[in-house]
């Protein structure tokens, strides 16, 4: 297979970035995304030319590191996949690739593809640590907690913070992260004692790092590789205003 690719070039964070167009050939329908990236690469590098920075770290969909706008969409043109699971066959022969790093405020550009998501840390420092002590595993285990509120915890600590939901949002809004954050740990009788704390706090740790607001457009819960639902932000709003009640 053949393509061309339209990708955004950007030397830093302060210089002006622009598409870049390159040519690849030979590429097997079986070959990842990233994997494609890695060759052209190595032919830049042959070429005596500066390769493309872009980042990647376990290629399995745990680490969130792969994070690419693909033709207008967020991890590429598949569901529930980052861009690490993504795979050249579902492109056509011939096709033009547009790829860009994620687009946000919050988010600048580092150089080329890579993105400074040093934000979302600083939300997860604010929202602080569980002081529960329940000793070892064993112990931890003994805590009952309905079946339910179990999985619904789970369910919200898949997000591996990769960023999807922010660069699809009109609005640049954290909210799904945040709130698979906070309701990971409100469904959980550990996290109650700072669940107050944790809402306000990494709300407003949000609010202050530029982030926008959420209007509801679902868009992140369509591009979420981890297909975290936006009923977590329904339990976030709740613990708020619960928390604001309280003072």
């Amino acid at each position: 297979m053949k393509f061309k690719l339209k990708i955004w070039h950007q030397k830093n964070a302060k210089a002006k970035g622009r598409f870049e167009t390159f040519d690849i050939d030979n590429i097997s329908s079986d070959t990842s995304f990233l994997e494609m990236l890695d060759i052209l690469n190595n032919k830049l590098i042959c070429d005596g030319k500066e390769p493309i920075a872009f980042d990647h770290d376990c290629r399995e969909g745990i680490c969130g590191m792969c994070s690419l706008y693909i033709n207008g969409r967020a991890h590429g043109p598949d569901d529930e996949i980052t861009t690490c699971q993504l795979h050249m066959r579902k492109f056509k022969d011939g096709d033009t690739i547009v790829i860009e790093p994620w687009r946000s405020a919050a988010f600048p550009v580092i150089k080329d593809l890579v993105v400074n998501r040093h934000a979302f840390d600083q939300i997860l420092q604010a929202g602080g640590f569980v002081s529960v002590n329940t000793g070892g595993v064993p112990d931890g285990n003994a805590i009952p907690i309905a079946k339910s509120d179990a999985d619904e915890s789970m369910d919200a600590s898949a997000c591996i913070g990769c960023g999807a939901c922010v660069a699809t949002c009109k609005n640049g809004s954290a909210m799904l992260f945040v709130a698979a954050r906070v309701s990971a740990l409100a469904k959980l009788p550990q996290g109650k004692v700072e669940a107050a704390k944790r809402a306000k706090a990494m709300i407003a740790k949000m609010d202050e790092l530029g982030f926008g607001s959420c209007t509801n457009t679902q868009a992140c819960q369509a591009e979420c590789p981890k297909g975290i639902s936006i009923a977590h932000i329904a339990r976030l709003n709740r613990e708020f205003l619960c928390a604001k009640l309280k003072d």
